[in-house]
């Protein structure tokens, strides 16, 4: 997939192959095969010219990332600890970046809502607001 993406255009088994071969020895029946299988499980599309076929991807590099996560998390038995302990893996730029990643799925409602709920819970720091009854205009004798 990573030779496709690369590409960013169809391409065929013969570009992929000698794009390979510039690091390491690879047979064209291999790089065929394994094209094929991609094209199997839905990840590239192809189209027939002339006597081969031109693959390109189907999904974005970001979208197959997903989507092995989500496979990889949806087999374990304890989903919850599995993020636990993956997100344990993560450096802190990435943690920042599915904080930021998070941000953009809820949206700026759910942020907005976010923000206003940690106001009526208390102040910066999750501390206590203090309350004032409208009748006392700011007395705070007995507290």
């Amino acid at each position: 997939m990573t030779r496709v993406w690369k590409w960013n255009r169809p391409v065929t088994v013969r570009e992929v192959l000698e794009d390979l071969q510039q690091e390491r020895s690879i047979a064209y029946t291999t790089v065929m095969t394994v094209l094929d299988n991609l094209h199997q499980k839905g990840w590239v599309r192809r189209e027939a010219e002339g006597r081969a076929y031109r693959y390109e991807a189907v999904s974005t590099r970001a979208a197959y990332a997903a989507a092995l996560m989500n496979e990889a998390w949806s087999q374990s038995d304890n989903p919850a600890a599995a993020l636990v302990a993956f997100f344990g893996m993560m450096s802190e730029e990435q943690r920042q970046a599915l904080q930021d990643a998070v941000r953009i799925v809820q949206g700026p409602e759910t942020a907005s809502a976010r923000e206003a709920a940690r106001g009526r819970e208390g102040g910066e720091g999750g501390e206590p607001r203090e309350e004032r009854n409208p009748g006392s205009a700011g007395d705070t004798a007995g507290r």
